[in-house]
């Protein structure tokens, strides 16, 4: 389990061996992008650090442009490490994968407000701009231009927020990844359940008495336990559970068993806050038509937080033109919300988009 990335309801995903985790980051690279003067929606200005790991090298055509570049992004909470995992590396990286790294230059970066680049928890706290995803591919933007000399992608592939930044990219500037590949969410803005989980765990953490409007001398520890619980239920698979957890006493056993890992590796607080609330300017849905690369659109039956009984992705993949959408069926194997990490899933899907041909049709 990948403790410290549990924020995102990815922790489900993560529930297994780690053995293969130290090969790939033998094989990576990572360094520090600093923009200065980042430019916020909010009107804050600060140079932000962007944390970027990369695997495989940089390939350069005829104008000594970079012409393999992948950019691989995480969901709520997450990394670009967690891309590492058995589970999505093992299936990805290596030698005819679909993302050989003998092949891609693979980019996997922290985004604002994670891992290793600048967040509330680095020292402003609750001062730290209020920055939303718009901000996040702004910055990622700058980062791959300014940082990595990175003008074009061959693929935007996005996990969870990642998935939600991947079609903000599409209809933001269009063209510049030539394909996409969102895995787990939908376009629609943030509202329902969806938005209603979110806010009950945000409130869980600010109506802690220790939160003390997040100038806390010690973690809100029973605001953030509330979070936690509220964010493994929505990670969570029905089938999968009852299958694996058939009694009181093994359901009970899990649920402790998780918790005691998950407090082991808790974030930030005040990062938890920033992390959850960033999705409120997200609503892509009215601009979707602009996204004329290919499109491969993939959600999981179990998914508690893109549930498919709403209907959305499968009526708005139609408004692109070369979208495909994927509805992985539930079954005792898949893993609710994070079935988009384990790659076993949709990398055939994966091998025919990346066959495709590029760019607009």
């Amino acid at each position: 389990m990948i403790l410290r990335h549990i924020l995102y309801p990815l922790a489900l995903a993560f529930a297994s061996t780690t053995a293969h985790a130290e090969d790939w980051s033998k094989q990576a690279t990572e360094r520090d992008v600093v923009l200065k003067d980042f430019a916020f929606a909010s009107g804050d200005k600060m140079d932000v650090k962007m944390h970027v790991t990369t695997l495989g090298m940089p390939h350069r055509d005829a104008k000594g442009q970079i012409d393999n570049a992948v950019m691989v992004l995480h969901g709520t909470g997450g990394s670009g490490k967690q891309f590492f995992r058995p589970q999505f590396a093992d299936e990805l990286y290596g030698p005819g994968q679909p993302l050989d790294i003998t092949r891609y230059y693979v980019i996997l970066p922290d985004n604002i407000g994670h891992g290793g680049s600048s967040k509330p928890s680095d020292g402003a706290r609750m001062a730290f701009p209020h920055y939303g995803y718009a901000d996040m591919i702004a910055a990622q933007k700058r980062m791959l231009e300014e940082g990595l000399g990175v003008h074009r992608l061959q693929l935007i592939l996005g996990t969870s927020m990642g998935c939600m930044h991947a079609f903000m990219w599409g209809t933001t500037w269009p063209g510049f990844a030539e394909r996409l590949a969102p895995f787990a969410c939908n376009t629609v803005e943030i509202a329902g359940r969806n938005r209603i989980w979110r806010k009950m765990a945000i409130d869980a953490i600010e109506n802690d008495p220790a939160w003390n409007g997040g100038n806390y001398t010690q973690e809100p520890e029973v605001g953030r336990r509330s979070a936690r619980d509220i964010l493994l239920l929505a990670g969570s698979s029905a089938l999968a559970w009852q299958v694996a957890y058939p009694t009181r006493e093994s359901a009970d056993a899990f649920l402790a068993k998780q918790r005691e890992g998950m407090a082991a590796g808790d974030n930030d607080a005040n990062d938890t806050i920033y992390q959850i609330d960033a999705s409120r300017d997200y609503d892509p849905a009215p601009l979707l038509a602009r996204i004329t690369v290919p499109v491969l659109w993939v959600n999981s039956g179990d998914d508690f937080i893109n549930p498919p009984e709403l209907g959305l992705a499968k009526q708005q993949a139609t408004l692109m033109p070369r979208a495909r959408f994927v509805l992985i069926p539930a079954s005792p194997k898949t893993k609710g919300h994070g079935t988009h990490t384990w790659a076993k899933f949709w990398k055939a899907d994966l091998a025919k988009l990346l066959a495709e041909p590029a760019g607009s049709g």
